[in-house]
């Protein structure tokens, strides 16, 4: 196979040759587009108020609409997670971005839907989307907060096979694979584009780099109970790691509080990584045979040169979830990690919602 080569193996589920497309106070702002429009919606949120780290609870969501579409018309949903760091203000920032180049294929392809990009950024950076008692409650503000005010706002196509899809890349990526995981009821189905998964092959390498490891307990200390003041290492691969540790280790009972990977001589500390391991999706996919809905469909993306390996762990799982007959598929994108993603979500989108 030469090194251009697109890979996409499918099970259960036939890829069609054509891929058509891809309490809360609102308030809204629109930004005309070329085949869509982008409006902004404010979102205040229960779940995330007194969170532990002084987040902002009141956050905007970046909602991408068909241009001249009603909002009464009953339209497929698609929730998108950005990646760590980023979030629905980057989205608004760009006027809708690759975002909006993706939605404006998919409109011109004949298929109306709507894309809500949602703002899940801590102190830390990010929160995996994940409920968490030393960040906060991030799976549920998504769920059980964004959806519904979207849905408030914007009919919902609700006898459609596919009427509310997860999707994100990366971080957000992970954060899809496990609403979809915890909320079958609720997302039909989830594209996940370079997802973080495999932690022993893609986050074993970043949290034993030195950067990482000469953070002392007593900093970890300090950070842990000065909340939004904490001030973080200047090392962003340290930062990150904590931010991941808040996400993946909290303790429970102590708000803030988590788990770090070394204790005070500096020795890796194995059961704090077993915390790690118990929410790798891939872990999770192996342990449990229910882990999606026996009708839920699950594309699973990565580049063909990801510097983070995200590739290796999205096959993996598809390699479990073929064995188990799902409608599941995965491709291998050509490029890197952060390559193409408006062509990929559109590939993507297209294999779930697609007749």
């Amino acid at each position: 196979m030469d090194g251009g080569a697109h890979f996409c193996h499918t099970c259960a589920v036939k890829i069609l040759p054509r891929l058509p497309f891809l309490a809360a106070l609102i308030t809204f702002l629109t930004v005309p587009l070329s085949a869509a429009r982008l409006e902004v919606m404010e979102v205040g949120s229960v779940k995330l108020k007194n969170n532990p780290l002084g987040d902002p609870s009141a956050r905007r969501v970046a909602v991408l609409v068909p241009d001249g579409s009603k909002n009464d018309a009953p339209l497929p949903l698609v929730i998108y997670l950005p990646g760590w760091g980023g979030s629905s203000e980057d989205v608004i920032a760009q006027g809708g971005g690759w975002l909006a180049r993706a939605a404006d294929k998919m409109a011109t392809s004949g298929l109306a839907l709507r894309i809500a990009v949602v703002d899940g950024r801590s102190h830390f950076g990010g929160s995996q989307f994940l409920n968490s008692g030393a960040t906060g409650e991030y799976a549920d503000y998504v769920a059980d907060e964004i959806a519904p005010a979207v849905e408030a706002r914007y009919a919902l196509a609700k006898e459609a096979a596919f009427p509310r899809v997860i999707a994100g890349h990366s971080s957000g990526g992970y954060g899809a694979l496990m609403l979809a995981i915890s909320r079958h009821e609720k997302f039909a189905a989830v594209v996940a584009l370079s997802p973080d998964s495999d932690f022993e092959v893609t986050h074993k390498p970043i949290v034993s780099q030195p950067s990482v490891r000469a953070i002392t307990t007593a900093e970890i200390e300090k950070v842990m109970t000065s909340g939004a003041k904490a001030r973080l290492p200047g090392d962003g691969l340290a930062h990150m790691v904590m931010g991941l540790c808040a996400n993946y280790a909290p303790v429970a009972g102590k708000p803030g509080h988590f788990e770090w990977l070394y204790d005070a001589r500096g020795k890796f500390r194995a059961e704090a990584w077993q915390r790690w391991l118990e929410v790798d999706p891939l872990h999770v996919v192996r342990k449990r045979a229910d882990a999606f809905a026996p009708a839920q469909r699950v594309y699973l993306d990565g580049a063909e040169h990801d510097e983070f390996g995200a590739n290796i762990g999205a096959r993996k799982i598809w390699e479990v979830l073929r064995e188990r007959k799902s409608p599941v598929t995965f491709y291998e994108s050509p490029g890197h990690h952060n390559d193409r993603l408006a062509e990929r979500l559109v590939r993507g989108l297209g294999w779930v919602i697609g007749k």
